[in-house]
């Protein structure tokens, strides 16, 4: 079997899953009740783009949003794992950004079905790789996560978005980052019928 380089686990890994509602000033601004438990949704491999690519509004979708996250990269799988040894499995970290078509994301949730078409769609979550010294709850989530999901090497898990999130048009130029850490930009264009 052949090393990956897991610097560039966007090429290869296989699951994306997020943590919605993770900081309780996100939740508010968004109205969401603050939950007793991470609220899990998962994103495919299609929706990473990198610097350079475009991120695409989705056809069926007017209301286009932000949300910047960090991403935790899993490096060594484990199904089941003790917080004590979850940082054990980090093999770094990534500037995310959670792409969200609010107008549709609102639809499912009045429904009660999931947020797959307001969240997984291509190019939702795009990415790029850094590192940093903090663990914030990162041991809790990866231990919380693997109890149903095994977590393999190339995973990354978005840690949730902060207070802050605002609509992107088509033509935008987005910015994201890390003051004083890394930096990010993406054109923002409508996705070709």
């Amino acid at each position: 079997m052949t090393a990956r380089n897991i610097s560039r686990f966007w090429e290869w890994g296989r699951k994306i899953i997020c943590v919605g509602r993770n900081y309780a000033d996100h939740a508010k601004e968004l109205k969401n009740a603050i939950p007793t438990e991470p609220i899990l949704f998962l994103k495919p491999p299609s929706a990473y783009v990198r610097e350079g690519s475009s991120i695409l509004v989705p056809r069926y979708s007017n209301n286009l949003h932000h949300e910047v996250e960090l991403g935790v990269v899993i490096g060594k799988g484990g199904t089941a794992i003790p917080e004590s040894a979850a940082m054990e499995h980090v093999a770094g970290y990534a500037l995310c950004l959670d792409m969200t078509a609010r107008d549709i994301q609102d639809v499912c949730k009045s429904k009660g079905l999931p947020w797959t078409r307001a969240k997984a769609f291509n190019t939702s979550c795009p990415v790029k790789r850094l590192h940093l010294p903090d663990d914030f709850l990162i041991p809790y989530l990866i231990s919380y996560i693997s109890e149903f999901i095994t977590l393999e090497e190339g995973d990354l898990i978005l840690t949730g978005t902060p207070k802050g999130v605002s609509a992107v048009q088509e033509h935008d130029q987005l910015q994201a980052g890390i003051q004083d850490v890394v930096t990010m930009s993406f054109r923002v264009d409508r996705q070709e019928k």
